[in-house]
């Protein structure tokens, strides 16, 4: 054989590498968000994707470390909320940041991923660990980091609490009537609150 159809053999392994780790992880996500964490298992994932259990874990490691995997691709969009908070003047940042993550869960594209992850954590607690280090990792730090005060982590969290406990009660346990009103209206009461816990004395 020839280097030049090794190298090409070499790229064809590495391309169909990925498609299988991304094939792999596509599923994983699509098995957590119907069945929940306790329910999904390193067999199924790799059933229903075609390939033995073994690669599985060759790529992922542990069904908690296929979990982070698969929610972190999952909860991207929510991941962009930091820069919510860095567009524009503090005294408008808790309308900013509200509009953003009730965003994210009005689109039904990226709600359904985050209604798996919600009802994975609530309900296992390695799946509340993968969660919990997560969001305070890549969200909460990340927004703490754009305020100027000194409890701005503690800020970060009791605004993310707001947030959390409004999406929960309308789009999982769906409470009336904040499962159906309009989403302005539950905005234009929440973001002050939001405010208050980033800026407010």
């Amino acid at each position: 054989m020839t280097d030049t159809a090794a190298r090409r053999r070499g790229r064809r392994t590495r391309v169909e590498s990925a498609d299988t780790r991304d094939r792999i992880l596509t599923v994983a996500r699509e098995e957590f968000s119907e069945r929940g964490y306790e329910k999904t298992s390193v067999r199924g994932i790799a059933k229903a994707a075609g390939v033995d259990s073994a690669l599985v874990h060759h790529y992922f490691g542990t069904k908690e470390q296929v979990f982070e995997a698969a929610i972190e691709v999952a909860f991207a969009p929510a991941l962009n909320a930091p820069e919510a908070v860095a567009e524009g003047p503090l005294d408008g940042v808790g309308e900013r940041l509200t509009r953003f993550i009730f965003g994210v869960w009005e689109n039904p594209t990226t709600r359904t991923p985050l209604l798996a992850i919600v009802r994975s954590a609530v309900n296992n607690e390695a799946a509340a660990a993968v969660f919990r280090r997560l969001v305070a990792s890549q969200l909460l730090r990340r927004i703490a980091a754009q305020l100027d005060h000194p409890d701005a982590e503690l800020r970060a969290e009791l605004a993310a609490a707001q947030l959390v406990g409004c999406a929960m009660l309308r789009y999982v346990i769906k409470i009336e009537p904040l499962a159906s009103a309009d989403v302005e209206q539950v905005i234009a009461r929440v973001a002050p609150v939001v405010q208050g816990h980033l800026t407010g004395p």
